[in-house]
């Protein structure tokens, strides 16, 4: 396999009879390449060519038993092993000399490529190196090789570039995309926990008001049982007192009463802002819908892509099969050749037995025999090393090929790796949609209960203006008739309704279903309404028991009305 050493452009001094000197730029290749001869390894080939002139062509093969002949003459110090390094040496030292005004080393060309020192004293030369011009077929070759290497840089440059291209689209829009996608799942999120947060304050804020109310209004209770207890063996005059004070705690318990009025009707503004929010998050919810829908499209786009490309590496895979196949046809001329060569070395050999032995007497013969078989076995290495020269310029297509199909796979991963992306996003967008879904159907649930309590604070605030005014009446008969109120103490029965209420303040309002279903303790003692305090008002006599029954039931109807209400 042939190994490029040297390859570089440098400034030489051209040398002709009839002009005179002139500077130009050549460019040196030094290769090593397996020698035809079995008994020498490798050949050493110097090639001098002219980007600007393709019709400039020099060539040398030196082998080692031609550095031999050059050692001798030049007077070399080092061996062929290291010759091609100082060689590359000295030309490294030219090019650092070539912009200065006085170089000190410097080439000359085209006969002779001459490496010179310029000191002081003389021009020194260190090297000199006998150049054979190329021939016709060799500068057809030459240009071949050429024309064939600038448009194949051609081409891949132009799929090269189309391949970036594309390959930059795809990951701006993959980009795009992904951020999109960031940014509607943090404003989910974000929505999502500021729901919750708030709801759960809302709840733990309600349930401490309802605890606190609740403990209040049985200590509250208990009170008023024990001052009830002790007060029932005083006098008239002190269950008066008591009753104007109860009569207070009564305006407290009103007024309570209109505070909480004021934290339902804020309960139902915060239910309005909640439904909003929630038709707000639908409609958020369709736009990701047609969101999706889009991605999808553009999904159907890339994997339509990715069948093109497929399809370009496949043609690609056939056109690698033909170069094959021709690299196969080169390799087989190739044999071919050498075979011929082998022939003709072994002929020319033989004439050279013959010319060995007229070359005993006469010298002259001898010379151009030996000029003609180092003229054929240079034409021998020129012609492999243009073979080899093919070969190189085949594999590295190889590999540019190969690099190509690699881009591709990386291509197909990454467009997986998207699809698989997409897949998330959409299970995060189906999660999202549940929780608004159960955030719906909770929103539900507080409405429903939201209107059990309305109903049941109506109710009960009718029974309570209800109580008040038929309290009234009895404090009012009482001052008015002490007789009637001392024998009777009670409402006459024409007064009464078909369910126990006073017929001059309206139809009565009885409880739900749902009511003593959810609340069975608190609305218990409510349920038998007041036929049944009246009926024990009746049973008992005097004043005391009247004024003790009617402020019981309305105890009984105000803490159940509180209870019904933050429960």
């Amino acid at each position: 396999m042939t190994e490029l050493l040297f390859n570089k452009r440098l400034q030489v001094l051209v040398k002709n009879k009839d002009t005179d000197e002139r500077r130009s730029v050549i460019r040196i290749s030094i290769e090593l390449q397996p020698s035809s001869n079995p008994v020498h390894r490798k050949d050493l080939v110097v090639r001098l060519t002219d980007d600007s002139d393709f019709y400039f062509l020099y060539n040398l093969v030196i082998s080692e038993e031609d550095f031999q002949s050059l050692k001798v003459q030049q007077g070399l110090l080092i061996d062929f092993t290291s010759f091609p390094q100082k060689f590359i040496d000295l030309l490294e030292q030219c090019i650092s000399e070539q912009d200065k005004e006085n170089p000190r080393f410097c080439l000359f060309v085209p006969s002779n490529l001459n490496i010179v020192e310029t000191n002081a004293f003389k021009h020194l030369t260190h090297l000199s190196l006998k150049l054979l011009p190329g021939s016709d077929t060799d500068i057809k070759k030459y240009l071949a090789t050429c024309l064939s290497t600038v448009k194949l840089e051609q081409k891949l440059r132009k799929t090269e570039e189309d391949l970036t291209r594309q390959l930059n689209y795809a990951q701006q829009t993959l980009s795009e995309k992904s951020r999109e996608l960031d940014k509607l799942r943090s404003e989910w999120t974000s929505q999502t926990t500021s729901l919750s947060s708030r709801h759960m304050q809302d709840l733990t804020a309600e349930r401490e008001k309802a605890l606190e109310i609740q403990a209040r209004l049985q200590q509250q209770n208990e009170q008023l049982r024990q001052e009830l207890e002790s007060s029932h063996h005083r006098s008239t005059q002190q269950l008066q007192s008591k009753v104007s004070e109860l009569e207070t705690a009564n305006r407290e318990l009103i007024d309570k009463k209109y505070k909480s009025d004021s934290t339902i009707r804020d309960l139902k503004a915060k239910l309005a802002s909640l439904e909003e929010e929630c038709q707000r998050s639908k409609q958020q919810v369709l736009s990701l819908r047609r969101e999706n829908s889009t991605l999808d499209t553009e999904c159907h786009e890339k994997e339509r892509l990715v069948n093109q490309l497929q399809t370009r590496v496949a043609v690609f895979e056939q056109e690698i099969k033909d170069k094959e196949q021709l690299v196969l046809r080169t390799k087989e001329v190739l044999e071919a050749t050498q075979q011929q060569k082998v022939r003709n070395v072994e002929s020319k050999q033989l004439q050279i037995s013959k010319l060995e032995a007229t070359v005993r007497s006469l010298s002259e013969e001898l010379i151009k025999a030996n000029g003609i078989i180092k003229k054929l076995q240079g034409d021998l290495k020129t012609l492999i090393g243009k073979i080899k020269v093919k070969n190189t310029v085949t594999v590295s297509q190889e590999k540019i090929l190969q690099e190509t199909t690699e881009k591709l796979q990386r291509e197909q991963r990454e467009l997986q790796d998207t699809q698989q992306q997409l897949r998330q996003k959409e299970e995060e967008v189906m999660k999202l949609k549940e929780q608004l879904e159960a955030t719906v159907q909770k929103l539900d649930e507080s409405r429903e209960v939201l209107k059990t309590n309305e109903n049941v604070i109506t109710w009960l605030n009718k029974q309570l203006n209800e109580n008040q005014f038929s309290r009234k009446q009895e404090t009012f008969g009482m001052f008015e008739t002490p007789a009637a109120g001392l024998r009777t103490g009670s409402v006459p029965h024409n007064m009464l309704d078909s369910k126990g209420f006073p017929s001059s303040l309206g139809q009565g309002f009885p409880i739900t279903s749902t009511i003593n279903s959810k609340y069975p303790l608190p609305l218990s003692c409510v349920s038998s309404g007041p036929r049944s305090v009246l009926s024990a008002h009746n049973q008992t006599s005097g004043p005391k028991a009247g004024l003790i029954s009617s402020f019981s039931l309305s105890c009984h109807l105000l803490f159940s009305a509180f209870i019904s209400l933050f429960l």
